[in-house]
């Protein structure tokens, strides 16, 4: 059965660039998206495709509302959603003192189920349609997240975290049980339904060398695998790395090495990299998620979008909860503005939206089932009332464009804005108070 939905809607084609902008993205004021069996089957005006529509076609008004593809975020973590805004001096007292003692809990199974429910229901309620999601080093919180991510038809990315040094006992592992147990779980769920795996480990400093190598073997056996982990996030970090490896020309080195750079390699944060590290990241495809909210936070740095087109690396936004204090991907884009501002780089609402959809999906080497309405592609989309609130309705009557409505969007949205999300052609989240 066919299904239509009437909105004004906004897609991406390419990455804006102040020269090609206009080219960059489609929008239909009074459009309509046509979906069947949990896919896109035609975008366009509504005046031309509402009397294409078959007999029996359910037809949704969403009204002036504007309809987004979902959210994917880049980088957070399922099991650091209890501790969010707690406050540490710096990255590595803010793991031993908040993240780790969280993260202990997740060894009991019920709990790990629980608390993956919570954080899908965080994640929909804020438009967010697919994550790339670090669990615990304890295989049964994938596990967990996973059976609620299927029972939700979600697109997510999630791995164990492997780490076998300089962490606490109750939650080191060692070489071969980090191998062993993420074999087990790629092979229980990888390409499962629209779930896909991420080997975990959670950064070099946690993770001995011979851990790191057996990581790259697990890449090799399941070549689709993806690698998700921490890279260059604070100066400390990086001295750290350079002693724990004191044989690697870097800390991207060290990666490199155990064979885990690739076209499904996702590192959160880059923020102090030397351009031969960007270099390398380029020449193996590999992925950045750009975690301003955390990075802020935490007061690890700012990352460089410049640095990151320079050597033609793609980024996607990342919430990096619970460093961040967000999981809204619009609230994460008003401080990608700030960063980059700081920076003297430019910003666009629209890069903030690009980033957040399209941008997120290539970086998540996904843009071939997500991230736009291109006809044949997955229906993820979320429903955004551009005025929930008295201040940005005032403010939006002022507009004279709509990249005006656009910036206002990016800078004062948050989970107000979200009305509806839907995944795979289904409603999976609905705003029921009065707006």
């Amino acid at each position: 059965m066919q299904q239509a939905h009437l909105a004004n809607i906004l897609h991406f084609l390419s990455e804006p660039s102040a020269s090609k902008e206009e080219l960059s993205y489609e929008y239909f004021e009074k459009g309509l998206l046509v979906v069947e069996d949990g896919k896109v089957i035609a975008l366009g005006h509504a005046e031309d495709l509402l009397e294409t529509l078959p007999s029996g076609a359910t037809v949704y008004d969403h009204k002036e509302r504007l309809l987004l593809p979902g959210f994917i975020d880049t980088h957070v973590h399922f099991p650091q959603l209890e501790m969010i805004a707690s406050p540490g001096s710096d990255l590595l007292h803010w793991l031993e003192q908040y993240a780790f003692v969280a993260e202990k809990k997740y060894a009991d199974s019920d709990y790990a189920s629980k608390q993956a429910d919570k954080f899908l229901d965080e994640l929909l309620r804020v438009g967010t349609t697919t994550a790339m999601v670090f669990g615990t080093v304890h295989a049964d919180s994938v596990n967990s997240f996973f059976t609620s991510c299927k029972n939700r038809n979600l697109r997510m990315v999630c791995g164990k975290v492997m780490m076998d040094r300089n962490a606490p006992a109750f939650l080191q592992d060692t070489p071969q049980t980090s191998y062993d147990e993420s074999k087990s779980l790629i092979e229980t769920w990888h390409n499962k339904d629209r779930l896909r795996y991420a080997v975990t480990p959670r950064f070099a400093p946690t993770s001995s060398e011979h851990q790191l190598e057996l990581a790259g073997q697990l890449l090799k056996e399941y070549p689709d695998v993806y690698l998700h982990t921490h890279l260059s996030e604070t100066e400390n970090e990086v001295a750290w790395v350079r002693k724990l490896y004191p044989k690697r020309d870097n800390y991207v080195d060290v990666y490199d090495k155990a064979g885990l750079l690739g076209s499904k390699s996702i590192f959160a944060h880059c923020i102090h990299l030397a351009d031969n590290e960007w270099k390398r990241l380029a020449e193996t495809n590999c992925g950045v998620a750009f975690c301003p909210t955390s990075n802020l936070f935490l007061g690890s740095g700012l990352f460089s979008m410049k640095k990151a087109k320079l050597f033609s690396v793609n980024v996607g936004l990342g919430t990096d909860v619970g460093g961040g204090t967000s999981l809204s991907l619009l609230q994460t884009a008003n401080e990608a503005y700030k960063v980059l501002k700081l920076r003297n780089e430019q910003y666009s609402p629209l890069l903030g939206l690009y980033l957040a959809t399209l941008g997120g999906a290539k970086t998540l080497d996904l843009e071939n089932l997500i991230g736009n309405f291109i006809v044949g592609k997955e229906a993820d989309f979320v429903i955004v009332n551009m005025s929930p609130t008295r201040l940005m309705e005032n403010r939006l009557a002022e507009c004279e464009s709509l990249m005006e409505q656009l910036f206002v969007l990016t800078m004062l949205g948050d989970d107000r804005v979200v009305t509806q999300t839907w995944s795979g052609g289904v409603k999976v989240y609905d705003c029921t108070r009065n707006t």
